[in-house]
């Protein structure tokens, strides 16, 4: 297990946004474990929701960008199965002893991580509208 945990902490790289000694436990946990697994994963969460929009919201590419972005947000909140298939994208890259963490407040760390991941398909919605053309 060591080996996977280190090669998993060396592959995702720097902890991503500023922990301090003021940082909650769940602010640290987000920067050094979230946010740099949701940089690794990026590529992977925009085939993941293009595959989700072409299978569910096929008239997604004619909304307005508005809209997009509110159909991105109301996608992850409230289809739970695609939110717990975006989780384990995440997950599946937790060391052990980040597992451990993660369950001891799993309902806002899950809250912070499904936060990030739509403010982060919200900030690359363009790349929908080109993937569109493509069709």
């Amino acid at each position: 297990m060591k080996d996977r945990d280190t090669f998993l902490k060396e592959f995702r790289g720097e902890t991503l946004g500023t922990v301090s000694t003021q940082s909650s436990p769940d602010e640290i946990f987000q920067n050094q474990t979230i946010r740099p697994i949701l940089k690794l994963q990026n590529d992977l969460f925009l085939a993941v929701f293009m595959n989700y929009i072409n299978k569910n919201k096929r008239d997604f590419y004619s909304y307005s960008t508005e809209k997009k972005l509110q159909a991105i947000e109301n996608s992850i909140q409230k289809d739970i199965k695609f939110r717990n298939s975006l989780k384990g994208i995440v997950m599946a890259l937790f060391t052990i002893d980040e597992y451990d963490t993660y369950i001891q407040n799993s309902s806002n760390l899950n809250k912070r991580m499904m936060n990030l991941v739509i403010e982060r398909l919200k900030n690359q919605v363009q790349l929908f509208e080109v993937a569109s053309d493509l069709k």
